[in-house]
């Protein structure tokens, strides 16, 4: 079987690139292991920055029976509130086997011929091709793989699909809404940035259910079922106590994103490029926008008949997300460098245009670039200073 662009993936990344490029009229291969609709671990929160680019790409805009608009915030460290906003720049919240459907469906409707649920047994990035357990090859000067951060292609290309010593790790679970009433009954988003090392616990209302749960880096939080145990405790006692409740787990590219996404002619977007926010945790808003410049690289390599141009054209775009993510690695660092950690919740309180500006980050109105040096040399001077006011 003959395509133009062969896409492995359907979440959001892959399903931006096969959008974009069916829609410019290439012949595209929709791979995906699962049918849909199915599910997949993620808080669902969806920025300001992820509706524009919905918007741009599918044409998706915040429909009330796919998202819940979340208007309040706060900001925890280990259980205790050190900011928030009311009225706050709204997060959208989903439930991602419904917002998944959505972008696969329109990517369908694009063009795209979907092959799904399958299995792939071999991936050859030399020419390039794609072999299903059912027998069927499929070949395409293009291949772009959007599968996740347990990425097949990104296995094929480099013997593994990410860094053990830099990949995050989440747990996560979806409690009914009426089994905890008392909480977040207000839609009110929580972010708790104590809940774990190098990451933090969320809890996100949607419209039945909240999804509590904790996140990140592997290496830093050998016990993160221990992390995640005591976040449901202080939200679900009851729940905690019980023992039914069963969390999932899942990999997450916490910012170890791969400076060339791929080889030759075959294309790494979303999770499987490692784009994700390393503070925020969000990558939806860099898969949506991966995808759908992997899908307008390749038209362009191919419209030119230069395959072999789709990675140089591809890096090119990616250029300002790996400048924000290496701008969120170093202030990261600063953040959670052990002296500091101590000191971070009282500095923020002292300092309530620090929450403010997180939320702005995590709602998309503000990117990293935006911030300067000066801004930087400001927060490191205020963490100083709570450091050398204790030490006094």
């Amino acid at each position: 079987m003959q395509h133009d662009l062969i896409v492995i993936g359907s979440g959001p990344a892959g399903s931006a690139a096969a959008c974009v490029a069916a829609g410019a009229g290439l012949r595209v291969a929709l791979i995906d292991k699962s049918a849909f609709p199915r599910d997949k671990l993620c808080g669902g929160g969806v920025t300001g920055r992820s509706m524009r680019y919905l918007d741009e790409v599918f044409g998706l805009a915040p429909e009330p029976d796919l998202f819940l608009a979340s208007t309040r915030f706060r900001l925890h460290f280990e259980g205790r509130r050190i900011g928030g906003q009311d009225p706050a720049p709204p997060l959208y919240m989903t439930m991602r086997n419904a917002f998944d459907s959505a972008l696969h469906a329109r990517a369908t409707a694009a063009g795209a011929e979907v092959i799904a649920p399958a299995k792939i047994t071999a991936i050859d990035t030399e020419t390039p091709s794609v072999t299903l357990a059912d027998g069927r090859t499929l070949r395409a000067p293009v291949v772009i793989g959007a599968d996740g951060a347990n990425s097949l292609v990104a296995r094929a290309l480099y013997g593994r699909p990410f860094d053990p010593a830099q990949i995050g790790f989440g747990l996560e679970v979806e409690l009914i809404r009426d089994a905890v009433p008392d909480m977040l009954s207000d839609d009110t988003t929580e972010i708790d940035l104590g809940a774990a090392n190098w990451g933090y616990g969320w809890a996100f209302p949607k419209p039945d259910t909240i999804t509590l749960g904790v996140g990140g880096v592997h290496m830093r939080n050998p016990d993160l079922k221990a992390h995640f145990g005591r976040y449901l405790h202080r939200h679900a006692p009851r729940l905690a106590e019980s023992g039914a409740i069963r969390c999932k787990g899942a990999f997450l590219p916490f910012g170890a994103y791969r400076r060339q996404p791929g080889q030759g002619q075959v294309l790494l977007a979303g999770d499987a490029a490692g784009l994700v926010d390393p503070i925020t945790g969000e990558g939806i808003a860099w898969a949506i926008r991966s995808g759908a410049f992997a899908g307008q690289a390749a038209f362009e390599a191919l419209d030119a008949g230069t395959p072999a141009r789709a990675m140089p054209a591809y890096r090119a775009r990616l250029h300002y997300i790996h400048r924000e993510m290496d701008a969120a690695r170093r202030i990261r660092a600063l953040l959670y460098a052990r002296p500091v950690r101590p000191l971070f919740p009282r500095t923020i309180e002292r300092h309530p245009g620090m929450s403010r500006g997180y939320l702005r980050l995590l709602a998309g109105e503000l990117d990293y670039a935006d911030l300067g040096p000066k801004v930087l040399l400001k927060l490191a001077r205020r963490l100083g200073g709570a450091m050398f006011a204790r030490t006094t």
